[in-house]
């Protein structure tokens, strides 16, 4: 499997997760220039962006230790443009889900308010 098809799978996976959940998804894959956010679903008063991260394995730090603080302004700064050209008067919420997925199983470990933009 590639990455780019694992990172495809685990999207899925995830979107399945947060449907399972009980959250209504309303976008995936947004783009703006190079930035993406890969899945954004609404809250009562929120709007809340999705980092999905997946691997094959663990062995080097769960998968979420690798959205770093340059990756985190990334989604923020798209999230910003997403909230802006829908004219939205809401808070931003930034989630990751960290998959893990092999021949064992597939693991998901969804991190609520994972980060927050800073000043």
């Amino acid at each position: 499997m590639t990455t780019k098809e694992l990172g495809d799978l685990g999207e899925l996976k995830a979107q399945e997760f947060l449907r399972q959940k009980g959250f209504q998804i309303t976008d995936t894959n947004y783009r703006f220039n190079r930035n993406e956010i890969d899945i954004i679903y609404s809250l009562p008063g929120k709007v809340v962006f999705v980092e999905v991260k997946t691997r094959q394995t663990a062995e080097i730090g769960p998968p979420w230790k690798s959205v770093t603080r340059h990756k985190q302004r990334q989604i923020i700064k798209c999230a910003h443009q997403y909230i802006v050209s829908r004219d939205l008067d809401i808070e931003a919420q930034f989630d990751i889900i960290s998959i893990v997925h092999n021949r064992h199983g597939t693991f998901i470990e969804h991190i609520e308010e994972a980060f927050y933009p800073r000043l």
